[in-house]
C-alpha cells in the first residue's frame, strides 16, 4: 500500500484540505506573526493602513509587556531587600537578647530600651527563654514535682483503660474539687489544637509532650482539673520551651489572678474584668460601645474564648505570639488592650452590623489579619480612664462588688 503506518496498517489518504495545508509556506506560530507576518500568497495582501496599525498594536503590546515584566522584577527586589532587612533586624536583636539583655535580666527586664524591644516581637530563638523569665516561677515547681505529677496522670490512663465501662461510674463519684477525671477529655481536645499544622494530633511530633502537660497539670491542680481552651495555651508554650520547662511555665501562667479567674469560672470576678473592660471600651470607642449597647452584645460573648487562649485559637500563629510576648511584660492588662485593638481594628466593618454578624465575625476573625496593622490598632489604645490605669480601675470595681449584697454584680461600673 502507498500509504502504510509504521505498524503496517494501512492509513487514509491525506484529505485535499491536509494536501493544501502541507503546501502552504505560512504557518502562524504565535500571535505575533499573526500580526506582524504578510499574508499567505494565495491571498490579499494587507493594505498599508492596516499593517501599520498592526505593528503599532504589536510595539504597544511589547511595551505593556516590559512594565510588567519591570514592574514584577521591582517587587520581587523589594520582597528580597525587606526580607534581608528582616533577617537583619532579627540577627541583631538575638544578638542584643542573648549578649545584653538575658546575662543581666533583673536589671535590664525593665529598661526603656528593652521595652521598646520587647514591643517589636520577640525573636522565636530567645521567646522561650525570655517568657520563662517574664512569667516567672513562684510556685516554685520543679523538674522533679513535673515527673511525679506524669507518673501519676501516666497511673490514671492505665486505669481508665482497663476499667472501661466503670470509668463513668468512678467518675460520677469525684467531687466537684477533685477533678482528675478530667484527664480523659484531654484526649478529644488534643486532636482539635492547632489542627492546620497537624503536630498535635495522634501520631504527630508533639502530641505526647502536649498530653503530658495537661495530664500532669490535672494532677497538680485538681481542684482546677482540665477546662477546654488550656490545649492552646500549653502547645504555644511547647513550641517554645521544653516539657518540663512548658510545664513550669504553663502553671504559674494559669495561676495569674485573671486566667484563675476565668479557668475556674468565678462568675463574680469574671464580671468585674468585663465592667473594667467596659470602662475602657467607652473610654477609646464611644460610638462602637454605643452600637454594642444598641444591639445588646455583651464583653462575654467574644472576651471568653480570646482570654481563656490567650488569643492562640483566634488570631494567626505568628501574631498570637506577639500578642504573648507583650502579655509576658504588661501582663493581664495587655489582654484586654489587645481586644480594644481588635475592636478599633475593625470598627468601621463592626458599626454596619447587627448582633448576629458581630458575634460571627469577632468569634471568627479573618485568618490574614496583618501583625503590623494589628499592633498600630493596639498602640492607639489609651488604657487610663479618668486618670486611672487598668489596675485601679479593677481594684475599684472589685470593691464595689465586694460591698454590693450578695448576687450577681452588674456588668457596668
Amino acid at each position: 500500500m502507498e500509504y502504510e503506518d509504521k505498524a503496517g496498517r494501512a492509513s487514509k489518504p491525506p484529505s485535499p484540505k491536509q494536501n493544501v495545508r502541507k503546501n502552504l509556506d505560512f504557518e502562524p506560530l504565535s500571535t505575533t506573526a499573526l500580526i506582524l507576518e504578510d499574508r499567505p500568497a494565495n491571498l490579499p495582501a494587507k493594505p498599508a493602513e492596516e499593517a501599520q496599525k498592526h505593528r503599532q498594536q504589536y510595539e504597544e503590546m511589547v511595551v505593556q509587556a516590559k512594565k510588567r515584566e519591570l514592574k514584577e522584577a521591582q517587587r520581587r527586589k523589594k520582597q528580597l531587600e525587606e526580607r534581608c532587612r528582616l533577617e537583619e533586624s532579627i540577627g541583631n536583636a538575638v544578638l542584643t537578647w542573648n549578649n545584653e539583655i538575658l546575662p543581666n535580666w533583673e536589671t535590664m527586664w525593665c529598661s526603656r530600651k528593652v521595652r521598646d524591644l520587647w514591643w517589636q516581637g520577640i525573636p522565636p530563638s530567645v521567646r522561650g527563654k525570655v517568657w520563662g523569665l517574664a512569667i516567672g516561677n513562684e510556685l516554685n515547681i520543679t523538674h522533679e514535682l513535673f515527673d511525679i505529677c506524669l507518673a501519676r496522670a501516666k497511673e490514671r490512663w492505665r486505669s481508665f483503660s482497663t476499667a472501661g465501662s466503670d470509668v463513668e461510674s468512678e467518675d460520677a463519684s469525684f467531687s466537684a474539687a477533685d477533678r482528675e477525671a478530667s484527664l480523659e477529655l484531654i484526649k478529644l481536645d488534643i486532636s482539635r489544637t492547632f489542627p492546620n499544622l497537624c503536630i498535635f494530633q495522634q501520631g504527630g511530633p508533639y502530641h505526647d509532650m502536649l498530653h503530658s502537660i495537661l495530664g500532669a497539670y490535672t494532677c497538680y491542680r485538681p481542684d482546677v482539673g482540665y477546662v477546654q481552651g488550656m490545649s492552646f495555651i500549653a502547645a504555644v508554650l511547647i513550641l517554645n520551651l521544653d516539657t518540663a520547662d512548658a510545664f513550669i511555665a504553663f502553671s504559674n501562667l494559669l495561676n495569674k489572678p485573671c486566667q484563675m479567674a476565668f479557668f475556674r469560672v468565678d462568675h463574680g470576678l469574671m464580671l468585674t474584668y468585663f465592667a473594667a473592660f467596659e470602662v475602657f471600651f467607652e473610654e477609646n470607642l464611644p460610638k462602637l460601645f454605643a452600637h454594642f449597647k444598641k444591639n445588646n452584645l455583651t464583653p462575654d460573648i467574644y472576651l471568653i474564648d480570646w482570654i481563656f487562649t490567650l488569643y492562640s485559637k483566634s488570631l494567626p500563629l505568628d501574631l498570637a505570639c506577639r500578642i504573648w510576648d507583650v502579655f509576658c511584660r504588661d501582663g493581664e492588662e495587655f489582654l484586654f488592650r489587645t481586644a480594644l485593638g481588635i475592636l478599633k481594628l475593625f470598627e468601621g466593618v463592626l458599626s454596619n452590623m447587627d448582633f448576629i454578624h458581630i458575634a460571627q465575625f469577632l468569634t471568627r476573625l479573618p485568618d490574614d489579619l496583618p501583625a503590623e496593622d494589628c499592633f498600630a490598632s493596639i498602640a492607639a489604645i489609651q488604657m487610663q480612664s479618668r486618670n486611672k490605669k487598668w489596675a485601679q480601675v479593677l481594684t475599684a470595681l472589685q470593691k464595689d462588688s465586694r460591698d454590693m449584697d450578695k448576687g450577681s454584680p452588674s456588668l457596668r461600673h
